[in-house]
C-alpha cells in the first residue's frame, strides 16, 4: 500500500504482539507468557514472521530478567528470542513492564519504583544497544486503574490517591527509563500505549462523563509536559500533595515519538442513573451518585466514537505519528475477522483524511488467559491469531487476513459482514421495539444440510453472529440451489449434518461438491464440515455449534473459498468449545 504526504511517503505498516502481561494479585503473579506455552517455544516467532510483521511488541520484563535487585539479571530467555527476531528482520518494540508492579521488592506505590525501573532499562539498553524501540511501561493509566483505584491488582488500593500516585509513579518511571535507555543509543523512540475510548452519560452524569474524558489523557499529557497549572486536572492533584511531582514532570517532560492507541469495543463507556435498567453487576457509583458504568456500544443508541474516534481524537490532541498497537476482540472467529479488517480499513481511511497512522497491531497473536476476569482468576483461554487449544499454536483465519491485509488480498467472505457493534442487535439494554430487525442481504452463504433440531440451532446461531445462510432439508436438496444465492453470490462453506454429502478433490471429474444429484457448488470454492451423530458430535448448545462454525471458518488456513476447497471430519478436530469473552 503506498503512502502519502503525511506520512512521508511510507506505507502503512502490519506490527504483531503478544500478551505478556505479568500482573500481580496479592502474592500470586499470573505470567501470560507462561500461560500461552511461549516461554518455550523459540519457533513462535517464526510464525509471526511469516505473517509478515514488520515490528513486533514484544516483553523484555523487569519482574521476570531481574526479579532479584541483587542478582545479575538473567538474559538467557530475551538473548535467543531478540537475536531470533534480527535474524528474521523483525524490529523489537521492548517492553518492561506490562500491567506489572515490578519485582517483589517494588510495587506501584513503592518511591523507589521509578529508579529501579530506570536502572534496570538502562541494563537491557547495554545489552541490546540496537533496540530502537521501547514502551517501558504498557497502559500506565489502565494498570494504575486496576491496582489502584479499582483494587483488583496489587498493590489493591482504592482510593483517588493512590491512584494518582501509582500514575504518576509509572510516568516517572517511563522518564528514568528512557533517560536511561538514550544515554546508549540516543536515537532511541518512545512508542507510549494507552487503552483510549470515550465516555458518555446521562444528564445528571456529565459532569463526572467530563472528567473521565479528562482523565483519559493523563498518561500522554504528562509526558508531554502539559499538566501544569492551567490544566484541568492540576488543581485536584495539588491538593493532594502532588503539586511539586507535576511541576518536575512539566520541566523535564519526555513526549512520545509516537502515540500508541489501544481500543476495545468496550474502551467507550455509558454512565447511567437509571439503575433498574441495568444488572446489579454494572451499579457503581463516584461516592456521591451511583449509576451504571457499561460499554456505550451496548446502551447509546448512536454509533459511539469508537476506534476513528480515538485516532482522530489523539492526532488532534498531540499532532504525532500514531499507532493502533492493540487489536484484538476476544469473540467467535468471524467477529474477530471483522474486528480486525475494520481496524486496518479505518487506519486507510484516517490516513486518507491526512491523520498521520504509522502501523496496525494484530494483538494477542497467542490468544490470552483469564481477562474475563480481568487476570484475578483462572478464567477462559480467548484465542488469537493463532490458537492454543491443541497445545501448538494453530494459525486461525486471522491469520490469513493479517497476512493478506497490507497487500490488498481478497477476505474471507464472513469478514464482510458487519460486526456485532454495527447490527441492531448490539444494544441490550434498549426496548425491544426500538431494535428494528437487520435485513438479509444477498452475499456468500453457509450452506447448512439437514433438518431438525440440530440444523435449527445452527441457522440460530448464524442469525446471532450476523453469518448468511441457507438451510436445505431432505426435501429442499433438489433443485434447492438453482438460482439461489442470487447472481453473483456463491457458498463459501457447508455444514453437513447427514453424513450423505461426498466431496471430490479439485480435479476429480468436473470438481464440483454434489448432495443427492443437487451442485452446491466448485470445490475450489468452500469447505465442508462433516458431522455424525457418531461419538456424539451432534449436539444443540450454543457453545459446540458456535465450536463448529469457528472451525469451518478456520478449516483451510490459505482460506478454502478462495485458493481451493477442503473438507473436515470433525470426528479428528478437537471438538470443545472456542467462544471467547470481550477483553474488557
Amino acid at each position: 500500500m503506498s503512502g502519502d504526504a503525511t506520512t512521508g511517503g511510507m506505507p502503512l505498516e502490519l506490527w504483531g504482539g503478544v500478551e505478556c502481561t505479568v500482573n500481580r494479585t496479592g502474592d500470586h503473579y499470573r505470567d501470560q507468557t507462561k500461560l500461552s506455552g511461549h516461554e518455550e517455544r523459540l519457533s513462535d516467532l517464526d510464525l509471526f514472521a511469516d505473517l509478515g510483521v514488520k515490528a513486533l511488541r514484544y516483553p523484555i520484563l523487569w519482574e521476570r530478567t531481574m526479579p532479584d535487585p541483587a542478582a545479575a539479571p538473567d538474559w538467557r530467555w530475551p538473548d535467543a528470542r531478540l537475536h531470533r527476531m534480527r535474524a528474521l528482520g523483525i524490529r523489537p518494540i521492548a517492553g518492561l513492564v506490562h500491567h506489572g508492579s515490578g519485582p517483589r521488592h517494588t510495587s506501584l506505590l513503592d518511591d523507589g519504583f521509578a529508579t529501579g525501573l530506570g536502572h534496570y532499562a538502562g541494563l537491557v539498553a547495554a545489552r541490546y544497544p540496537w533496540v530502537a524501540a521501547w514502551t517501558p511501561v504498557n497502559e500506565p493509566l489502565t494498570t494504575a486503574r486496576f491496582a489502584a483505584l479499582y483494587g483488583h491488582w496489587y498493590p489493591h488500593a482504592q482510593d483517588a490517591r493512590a491512584f494518582w500516585c501509582a500514575l504518576l509513579n509509572q510516568i516517572d518511571g517511563t522518564r528514568a527509563a528512557m533517560r536511561a535507555i538514550r544515554r546508549i543509543n540516543p536515537a532511541a523512540r518512545l512508542i507510549q500505549t494507552e487503552d483510549i475510548g470515550h465516555t458518555s452519560a446521562t444528564a445528571p452524569l456529565e459532569q463526572q462523563a467530563a472528567f473521565d474524558n479528562v482523565r483519559r489523557w493523563a498518561s500522554w499529557d504528562l509526558l508531554f509536559g502539559r499538566v501544569t497549572p492551567d490544566h484541568p486536572l492540576h488543581g485536584a492533584l495539588a491538593r493532594m500533595g502532588l503539586g511539586d511531582r507535576l511541576r518536575r514532570i512539566a520541566y523535564d517532560p519526555c513526549p512520545p515519538d509516537v502515540i500508541g492507541v489501544n481500543h476495545y469495543l468496550t474502551s467507550d463507556r455509558f454512565l447511567d442513573h437509571r439503575l433498574d435498567r441495568y444488572p446489579a453487576r454494572l451499579h457503581g457509583g463516584n461516592g456521591t451518585v451511583a449509576y451504571a458504568d457499561t460499554e456505550a456500544v451496548r446502551a447509546v443508541r448512536a454509533q459511539p466514537p469508537g476506534l476513528a474516534g480515538a485516532l482522530r481524537d489523539s492526532w488532534q490532541r498531540y499532532g504525532v505519528p500514531i499507532a493502533v498497537t492493540e487489536v484484538h476482540n476476544g469473540s467467535t472467529r468471524d467477529e474477530q475477522l471483522r474486528w480486525a479488517a475494520e481496524g486496518w480499513d479505518m487506519a486507510v481511511a484516517l490516513r486518507a483524511e491526512g491523520v498521520d497512522v504509522r502501523a496496525v497491531t494484530a494483538w494477542s497473536l497467542l490468544g490470552s488467559h483469564g481477562w474475563n476476569t480481568l487476570l484475578t482468576g483462572e478464567g477462559k483461554y480467548e484465542p488469537g491469531v493463532f490458537d492454543l487449544a491443541t497445545g501448538t499454536p494453530q494459525p486461525t483465519a486471522l491469520a490469513e487476513l493479517w497476512r493478506g491485509l497490507p497487500h490488498g488480498a481478497l477476505r474471507h467472505p464472513v469478514a464482510d459482514e458487519p460486526g456485532w457493534w454495527r447490527r441492531p442487535e448490539r444494544l441490550l439494554y434498549a426496548r425491544p421495539d426500538t431494535v428494528p430487525t437487520m435485513a438479509v442481504e444477498d452475499g456468500p452463504m453457509l450452506a447448512i444440510l439437514g433438518g431438525g433440531e440440530v440444523a435449527n440451532a445452527f441457522a440460530r446461531v448464524c442469525v446471532l453472529r450476523g453469518l448468511r445462510h441457507v438451510v436445505l432439508t431432505d426435501r429442499a436438496w433438489d433443485g434447492e440451489l438453482d438460482g439461489h444465492p442470487s447472481d453473483g453470490g456463491t457458498i463459501w462453506g457447508v455444514i453437513d449434518l447427514t453424513g450423505r454429502t461426498c466431496c471430490m478433490a479439485s480435479g476429480d471429474e468436473d470438481g464440483m461438491v454434489r448432495h443427492a444429484g443437487s451442485t452446491l457448488g466448485d470445490a475450489q470454492s468452500m469447505a465442508v464440515l462433516r458431522l455424525s451423530a457418531h461419538g456424539g458430535l451432534l449436539r444443540c448448545d450454543t457453545d459446540f455449534v458456535n465450536a463448529q462454525i469457528d472451525m469451518l471458518i478456520d478449516s483451510d488456513r490459505t482460506c478454502a473459498w478462495r485458493r481451493g476447497g477442503g473438507s473436515i471430519n470433525a470426528a479428528d478436530e478437537p471438538d470443545g468449545p472456542r467462544q471467547s469473552v470481550v477483553r474488557r
